[in-house]
């Protein structure tokens, strides 16, 4: 089963993109995050005529939301992260798809540090470690991925002096993602690429994309025996260079 997760910054715009890639490389499973739009108006009959029967979007008006589009029948276990009823963010959803649980997330940028978004976004991923230590400790197979808005490491960003004063960069932030690996999950595409430079988002200013001027952000975490299964992990930066692209590229995970 291949699974794949993709910040789209907007389907609207980015809809033949996310087609044609489905086209190119078929995923069983692709995530996609700042989707951008509201629930009812993800537009899975694009995917459908691509052979995606299966899809579900948790969106909210013109701001942040994540869908999930699959070959495969799924189950929805969430369609918002636990742990606080008054979060009306559309950051979070879960389905289980063969028995595997797949977690989608957006996670919050937090910036500027210091205000009441960063505060948020380091609640937020104390949540998802709850909820992920709460399916460890049930032995239950998943994978978690998509935008984390953390840079773990300074080799995940070009100059990691540029980026001291941002959320993504904070010591809180990096003891947040370190937390997630404590728990016994293991980073795919660091397990595959350990030592390689390898980036995830490219800002569209500045020249970053042509300059390779990018951070590592994007990431798939995967429980222990789903680790046992991974026969592959990469990043795809090809759509990057095409016309209209997002400032992310899709991240992907092989499993037999």
């Amino acid at each position: 089963m291949k699974l794949a997760a993709w910040n789209i910054n907007s389907i609207k715009i980015r809809a033949p993109a996310v087609e044609s890639w489905l086209g190119e490389h078929q995923p069983d499973v692709l995530a996609l995050q700042e989707i951008k739009c509201e629930t009812a108006a993800f537009p899975a009959d694009i995917f459908r005529a691509a052979n995606y029967e299966h899809s579900q979007a948790a969106g909210q008006k013109a701001y942040h939301g994540v869908a999930m589009i699959s070959r495969r029948p799924f189950e929805v276990i969430y369609a918002a992260l636990p742990g606080d009823e008054a979060d009306a963010q559309a950051r979070y959803l879960e389905i289980k798809v063969n028995n595997l649980h797949v977690i989608n997330i957006y996670a919050p940028n937090g910036n500027p540090v210091g205000t009441e978004k960063f505060i948020y976004k380091l609640a937020w991923l104390a949540r998802l470690e709850a909820r992920l230590a709460e399916l460890m400790k049930n032995l239950t197979p998943f994978v978690v991925m998509g935008d984390f808005n953390i840079i773990p490491e300074e080799r995940d960003c070009h100059d990691p002096i540029a980026w001291q004063g941002d959320a993504l960069f904070q010591p809180e932030s990096r003891a947040a993602w370190r937390r997630l690996i404590n728990l016994g999950l293991t980073d795919a595409v660091r397990m595959f690429h350990p030592r390689n430079e390898i980036y995830t988002f490219w800002d569209y200013q500045a020249g970053a994309w042509a300059r390779n001027h990018g951070i590592r952000i994007d990431h798939i975490l995967m429980s222990p025996t789903v680790a046992d299964r991974c026969t592959g992990a990469g990043v795809d930066k090809s759509p990057r260079g095409r016309d209209q692209p997002s400032d992310h590229v899709p991240v992907w995970v092989d499993l037999r």
